[in-house]
């Protein structure tokens, strides 16, 4: 029965000897209780280089690189396993051609029946390959984290499926404000406004990712410090191998100076539509306004011959009636002009707070009872160069303007200060940079909405009831001003009132312009001389014609230039050369002066137009050479006549 048992056990460790020396992806051998190396397998051959005969007898520290020998790690190995039953670790190992792999070791203790240690089982595995896979994996890890915590212009971290901080780039914290120990463990709807969590935004942010594949938008978001920017968002959901949502992967980026870049550009082309806009109406109305001057023309002096001669008190007042509406139509011709930026203005130097001053009474009957009017003129202010009339009546149409908001009363005030428009604002202010006055009229009547503000100053534009209003008053204070050389602001909203500013070149202060007092007429003398009137309109000619022989003056006439030179170059006297400056065929009024100067050198000339001689190319015209502006009277052209004689 021994002898049975002895042979069983015999063939039993045979079959385990033939299994150990079969398995080729493990080195499985034993050593006694000094390390020496008393079995090998076929695997230790394989990736440990060494045969049975070669290793056998030999210690196992071999196998070990110098640095582990110089800390008795072969030694401290086998003191662990004795000790503890088990010694368990990796590292790098030596094969015999003195290359390195990867090992991961086991070494347990074997003891008899007695408990006595008897030697080591070993079993070593060749992991390089998987080492090698993890450094690189690790390495990548790292490149990554490392370009992911480089990144300053985007905030790009991690979230939990739930939504709080799981990581945190250098970017996010530029952005944000926030430091990685401050944030991570926090839900990421702090980032967000009052208004967006209000309608749970952050939730539908995560869920739109989940459902879709993304969640990608912009808005406004909060630092740390409670300040708003603007931000581009993109979450993307995060999932493992087995599809299943491990969290949100959340990237930031602050475009605020961008947005702000867009809105100054929307700014700018809107303002840029409404400049061509009120430029085209400006051009438009300009001409019909210089078309219109040369009817009142006909019709003005038309009606003063008539006066000159008519007894009937009937006849005289039917006349004045004419002479009143036609006197009307004047002015406003005159508003189309001041809008349009072609109204003849005669500036001088000007107090503005002596203008306002001198025009307060006049302001203060325009308000009416119920608007009560404060003038908040500041001292030391600058002078201006203006055309006094125009401020005055540009004045005027603002106060009756802020009177017709207030129907049941309320507050208006006229300020005056010294302002400069400095190199960053001229462009916003459309005005060259420099020293400016600004007169203010502030009211706080019941204000405009954007779709009124945004056309105030086109002309026939009006809120008011039919009758009420010609929609021309703040059509002539912005062709006063921009004629001026200045620009006008509104702020207004609906119940916030009305603020209108004028912005006007400050000049050097020194005398101001003495008035004129002497408002007679002073008629021209008789036998004046020979006038050659060159003028296209048929009627206007005839009434010019008319008024020049009640003056005295025998009268030449021409149609265009080309006609008019041919009088110039025959043997006629002439004294006075009376021209429109718009003419047909090419040349105008302008161009024929100059002509009419090389061939006559001690010609007077006169030059009648609806347009401002500012606008007319008149240089090189000289002395001598005088203007009028349509409709004129034949008063006025009787006094310009006698400064041209002068």
């Amino acid at each position: 029965m021994n002898a049975m048992q002895g042979t069983g056990s015999k063939s039993q460790e045979g079959r385990f000897q033939l299994l150990v020396d079969a398995v080729t992806d493990y080195a499985i051998y034993m050593l006694d209780p000094k390390g020496i190396v008393s079995s090998w397998n076929a695997g230790a051959q394989r990736f440990k280089g060494y045969t049975q005969d070669e290793i056998l007898g030999e210690h196992f520290s071999r196998f070990y690189t110098d640095e582990d020998k110089a800390t008795e790690l072969p030694r401290r190995a086998l003191e662990t396993a004795a000790r503890e039953g088990k010694f368990e670790a990796e590292g790098w190992r030596l094969r015999k051609d003195g290359t390195r792999f990867w090992a991961h070791v086991v070494i347990d203790p074997i003891r008899d029946t007695q408990g006595d240690l008897i030697g080591f089982a070993k079993i070593t595995r060749d992991l390089t390959e998987r080492k090698k896979t993890q450094e690189a994996l690790k390495e990548s890890e790292e490149r990554f984290r490392l370009l992911v915590q480089g990144v300053t212009d985007y905030a790009i971290y991690m979230l939990d499926p739930q939504g709080r901080v799981t990581n945190w780039n250098a970017g996010a914290q530029r952005i944000k404000g926030y430091t990685q120990d401050e944030i991570l463990g926090e839900h990421f709807s702090r980032f967000y406004t009052d208004e967006d969590k209000a309608t749970e935004l952050p939730r539908r942010a995560l869920e739109t990712a989940v459902r879709e594949g993304k969640f990608e938008a912009e808005g406004w978001r909060l630092r740390k410090d409670g300040t708003r920017f603007w931000a581009s968002v993109v979450i993307d959901p995060i999932r493992n191998d087995m599809g299943d949502l491990i969290g949100f992967a959340k990237i930031t980026r602050d475009i605020t100076e961008r947005r702000q870049a867009q809105e100054a550009l929307a700014q700018a082309q809107a303002a840029l539509f409404q400049a061509q806009k009120m430029e085209a109406v400006g051009q438009l109305t300009g001409g019909v306004a210089h078309d219109f001057n040369n009817l009142l023309t006909v019709i003005v002096n038309s009606l003063d011959l008539l006066t000159r001669n008519a007894r009937d008190t009937r006849d005289m007042r039917l006349i004045e009636s004419a002479q009143r509406a036609a006197e009307r139509g004047a002015k406003l011709t005159q508003q189309l002009l001041a809008f349009s930026r072609r109204q003849p203005l005669q500036p001088a130097l000007h107090n503005p707070n002596t203008l306002i001053g001198g025009f307060e009474s006049i302001l203060r009957r325009a308000c009416g009872e119920l608007v009560k009017l404060q003038l908040a003129l500041a001292p030391g202010v600058r002078s201006i160069s203006v055309d006094a009339p125009q401020f005055e009546a540009a004045l005027l149409n603002l106060i009756v303007n802020a009177r017709d908001a207030m129907p049941d009363g309320g507050s208006l005030r006229i300020a005056t200060g010294n302002v400069t428009i400095a190199e960053s604002e001229h462009a916003a202010a459309e005005l060259e940079p420099g020293p400016y006055v600004s007169v203010t009229v502030a009211d706080t009547g019941s204000g405009m909405a954007p779709e009124i503000l945004d056309r105030v100053f086109e002309p026939f534009f009006t809120t008011k009831e039919i009758g009420k209003g010609t929609g021309l008053g703040l059509s002539q204070v912005y062709g006063f001003v921009t004629q001026s050389g200045g620009h006008v602001k509104v702020d207004s909203a609906p119940d916030r009132g009305t603020t209108i500013t004028m912005l006007l070149p400050a000049q050097d202060n020194g005398e101001e312009a003495v008035e004129d007092e002497d408002g007679t007429e002073r008629p021209a003398q008789e036998s004046a001389g020979t006038v050659l009137i060159v003028e296209d309109e048929p009627a206007v000619l005839e009434v010019a014609s008319d008024i020049f022989d009640s003056l005295g003056y025998d009268v030449l006439t021409a149609t265009d230039a080309q006609k008019a030179i041919a009088v110039l170059e025959s043997d006629a006297a002439i004294d006075v050369m009376f021209s429109d400056v718009i003419m047909p065929n090419g040349m105008n009024g302008v161009e024929l002066s100059r002509k009419a100067r090389e061939m006559r050198p001690s010609l007077r000339i006169l030059l009648a137009s609806g347009y401002p001689m500012s606008a007319l190319p008149s240089e090189g015209l000289g002395a001598g050479v005088s203007f009028i502006s349509k409709p004129y009277r034949w008063t006025e052209l009787a006094d310009k006549l006698r400064m041209l004689r002068s």
